[in-house]
């Protein structure tokens, strides 16, 4: 009979079904950037595109890249801006929220996320627009709030259901919203003037904002709080210089075995990632120049991926035991060799999916398991700022693996 200890806190249930609304919104976006581009690029009245193009443009030729594929260029820039500031964000995020506890800094993130879709919907030119995306980027800690949560209210043995739940909110929004971003390129092709106020106003957080406020009980009382918030952030250096990042600096007081350990799961998560996100941030437009994609084509596409991660996490990874999660991560790991050789190679749709089957496995299976085993180090006053880090390290390995892969 299974234990109390054993069963799945309802928090964690409430935690899935937030980061699942706004994961939605998120990736709803993936299939509408090539006709966003194409928006801007006749219609942005500042001249930013214009001078973002010239200095892509001479990118484009450092790196010997034919010019038909400056969009998707310009579309891992505004992918690094994003990681980037998801980067800065998610630790310092993290910290805050062990010391005034989770709700409200949450609440926080989802106004900011929110606010971000009406800039969206407002943005009728390029500067606009960016400035969307940039709020959207800061305000992008409530992933790594999500893990501190379900580590607050996790056992040992809960702890890798949890986490893999948070995977299985990235299939289905990998599943749904591509779908929905690309019922709405298609419709804009029969739209002129400001087509995209439709699909931003159609992604605002508020349902999510709402349902969070209402159904989420703090997870980190009082008494286990940090005593203040200038006691958190008095490492920020730690919180953003890259070396104390990658060296957990901020983390005090772990065993330096633990540390160590600590210290090598980040490499490698930082090094996965890294390599992850060259094709996370292109497929959209590799499909869309190599194989003629149309946008409906695409959001099959993504369907395919995030269906192939959601079975996986809820049938398999959900169920894999602690004393088996290192060995699962490892085979993960090596199932993304082939998958990119695959799609590297790929002259036919059957090839690329076979590359692209893979590397939604190694996904699945990948990061649950490395945020389990990470979740396992600190005290309970730290779980925030680990979570925050391994986030942070996250956005930067996609920041810079966005344009260099």
């Amino acid at each position: 009979m299974t234990s109390k200890t054993e069963k799945v806190h309802s928090t964690v249930y409430i935690t899935f079904i937030s980061l699942l609304l706004d994961l939605l919104a998120f990736t709803m976006i993936l299939p509408l950037l090539p006709s966003l581009l194409e928006h801007y690029k006749t219609n942005d009245s500042t001249g930013l595109y214009s001078w973002l193009s010239d200095k892509i443009y001479y990118f484009q030729q450092f790196v010997g890249a034919p010019e038909k594929f400056n969009t998707v260029l310009f579309g891992g820039f505004l992918g690094s801006m994003f990681s980037f500031l998801q980067f800065l964000a998610a630790p310092i995020v993290g910290s805050i929220s062990d010391a005034v506890g989770r709700k409200r800094v949450m609440i926080a993130c989802l106004i900011g996320i929110s606010f971000s879709y009406i800039l969206w919907a407002l943005s009728k030119n390029l500067v606009i627009f960016i400035l969307a995306r940039f709020f959207g980027g800061i305000s992008k800690g409530n992933v790594s709030l999500s893990m501190a949560i379900i580590a607050d209210v996790s056992s040992m043995k809960t702890r890798g259901k949890g986490m893999a739940l948070v995977g299985i909110a990235f299939s289905l929004g990998f599943i749904i919203g591509p779908l929905i971003g690309a019922i709405f390129a298609v419709w804009s092709k029969q739209k002129s003037g400001d087509w995209f106020v439709v699909p931003a106003l159609f992604a605002l957080s508020v349902a999510d904002l709402i349902f969070f406020s209402l159904c989420f009980k703090e997870t980190l009382p009082k008494e286990k709080r940090a005593k203040s918030i200038k006691t958190t952030l008095e490492n920020a250096k730690a919180l953003l210089n890259v070396k104390d990042l990658f060296q957990f600096t901020a983390v005090g007081g772990l065993q330096e075995s633990n540390l160590k350990e600590l210290q090598k799961l980040g490499m490698v998560y930082f090094v996965y990632l890294f390599i992850y996100s060259g094709l996370e941030f292109t497929l959209t437009f590799l499909t869309h120049y190599a194989f003629n994609y149309t946008s409906m084509q695409q959001g099959y596409m993504f369907f395919v991926i995030g269906l192939t991660m959601a079975l996986m996490q809820g049938g398999y990874v959900r169920k894999v035991p602690q004393a088996k999660t290192k060995t699962t991560c490892v085979y993960g790991l090596w199932l993304i060799v082939p998958s990119f050789v695959c799609v590297g190679i790929a002259r036919e749709p059957i090839v690329l999916y076979l590359g692209l089957f893979l590397f939604a496995i190694s996904t699945a299976m990948v990061v649950p398991c490395i945020m389990t085993m990470a979740s396992q180090y600190g005290t309970e006053q730290q779980k925030g700022t680990v979570m925050g880090i391994f986030l942070s390290l996250g956005a930067l390995a996609r920041a810079v693996g966005s344009n260099f892969c």
